[in-house]
């Protein structure tokens, strides 16, 4: 980190985008390889469609897409869009991080959250669900992380009141409609969540991604792009909110406290 900071700050931002490019490509790797339960190490990355795996020079983060104009060196077949949409979110948001932290331990940290959340959501949009070997560890993660920025105890009573919250949620939902409302993956997801940022930022979290989830619910109903028995994966809106949490959480829940007590 030393290293960094000894650079001027335009080779500082140009060091933190393209390292966030390279965890962009290694979150799409994620992305497809996860749900299909296929190793993100091996084999090397291969063209979807032909099969030929890709050489180095073609694998270079959002470049080598723009170079190639979105086609496959081999066969031509068109390159997905969203793996430069990817790429491009994660480097922004690693950015973003760096911006808002500098060279801290909590921009560290943010380096693991941040592309996690990404793969998180393209997987949950498209699969509808959140795999386990992203969650489990990320449990973990959240307690050793969450010891360090909020302290262990209140770390431990974040995923108690995050995990806990869901798990009676969906419990009580399934005993009044009679269907699952809530997958597991949702209720690991805010676990890890709590542990990572303590119980009262995770309360927010909940909080955010509800209110998040029910206006675009809503706006889905009038315009009848959903209905009723639709179900519409809450990782995407849990993810959001973990965000806005890791970046101003702790001011927002000042600021309520202070407004509910008036300043005392």
């Amino acid at each position: 980190m030393d290293i960094l900071t000894a650079l001027p700050l335009s080779l500082q931002v140009t060091v933190v985008l393209f390292l966030g490019l390279s965890f962009g490509s290694f979150a799409n790797v994620c992305i497809h390889r996860l749900p299909r339960n296929e190793s993100v190490m091996s084999p090397r990355s291969r063209c979807t469609t032909c099969n030929t795996p890709i050489a180095v020079r073609d694998n270079i983060p959002l470049f080598s897409y723009l170079l190639l104009k979105g086609r496959c060196r081999q066969c031509a077949a068109a390159i997905p869009i969203r793996y430069p949409v990817v790429e491009v979110v994660t480097a922004l948001l690693i950015l973003s991080g760096f911006v808002k932290f500098g060279v801290s331990w909590k921009f560290a940290i943010f380096c693991v959250v941040g592309p996690a959340l990404v793969i998180i959501t393209a997987i949950d949009i498209k699969h509808k669900r959140i795999p386990d070997i992203i969650i489990l560890p990320g449990i973990v993660f959240g307690l050793a992380a969450g010891s360090y920025l909020v302290g262990l105890k209140d770390s431990s009573t974040g995923l108690l009141v995050g995990g806990g919250t869901f798990l009676l949620t969906s419990e009580v939902y399934y005993r009044i409609r009679g269907r699952v409302g809530m997958g597991g993956g949702d209720i690991k997801f805010i676990a890890a969540v709590g542990a990572l940022l303590g119980w009262q930022q995770v309360v927010l979290v909940i909080f955010l991604s509800a209110l998040a989830g029910s206006l675009v619910g809503l706006v889905g109903l009038a315009t009848k792009k959903i209905n009723v028995m639709s179900q519409i994966p809450f990782g995407p809106f849990l993810a959001g909110g973990t965000l806005v949490a890791y970046f101003s959480g702790e001011r927002i829940v000042y600021l309520y406290v202070m407004t509910v007590t008036g300043g005392y």
